[in-house]
């Protein structure tokens, strides 16, 4: 019996050491998981601090910046462009208005012959 009692004590034994094993691997899955982590979230600070730098200096330069500045700029531009056009089609169009008012018909319709020959006018 007692080479069967030191067998059940070597199984109690083994099954401490499993036990214990088994209770530091959790551990050590914690502390990695923590670690893990920590790791993470000081990474995200970090990224969060570039991302709030990156647009502060992106938000402090479109308010330096004058919104009037450039929309002047695209009026002047308009303007400049509407002062070319003129400028370019100023003697066609005069031409054209002058030759539409000098383009008077010397001949009656035959409507208005009609008029005159009843009378009406």
């Amino acid at each position: 019996m007692s080479a069967s009692q030191d067998l059940i004590q070597q199984l109690l034994q083994a099954e401490k050491e499993a036990e214990a094993l088994i209770a530091t691997a959790k551990k050590n899955r914690l502390t990695k998981l923590k670690q893990a982590k920590d790791k993470a979230e000081e990474e995200m600070k970090t990224f969060r601090e570039e991302q709030e730098k990156k647009f502060q200096k992106e938000m402090g330069a479109k308010a330096a910046a004058d919104p009037g500045a450039d929309q002047k700029a695209k009026t002047a531009e308009a303007l400049a462009q509407v002062n070319s056009d003129y400028t370019k089609n100023k003697d066609r169009t005069i031409k054209y208005v002058i030759e539409k008012v000098l383009d008077v018909p010397t001949s009656l319709t035959d409507t208005q012959k009609q008029a005159l020959k009843v009378g009406a006018v």
